[in-house]
């Protein structure tokens, strides 16, 4: 490919990498601000589950960062 077809290629990847990256943050946040609204409403196995979601979140957005700085090294 020539450099302006990479140039565009990646520039549309890390666009959809930042999408997404703020997608799972986003939802990331919404799970911590749960557990801190219900707070003792939600059972034990409630609050496990919404911090197990908030985590995988955080690890997607993550892994989202990751490829559009592993893109930047090339």
């Amino acid at each position: 490919m020539d450099k302006a077809a990479d140039a565009v290629k990646k520039t549309v990847d890390d666009v959809r990498d930042t999408v997404h990256e703020a997608g799972h943050r986003s939802n990331a946040d919404a799970e911590r601000a749960k557990r801190e609204t219900l707070g003792e409403a939600m059972t034990p196995g409630e609050k496990a589950g919404s911090a197990v979601n908030e985590a995988k979140e955080r690890v997607q957005a993550e892994f989202d960062k990751g490829k559009r700085d592993l893109r930047d090294k090339r």
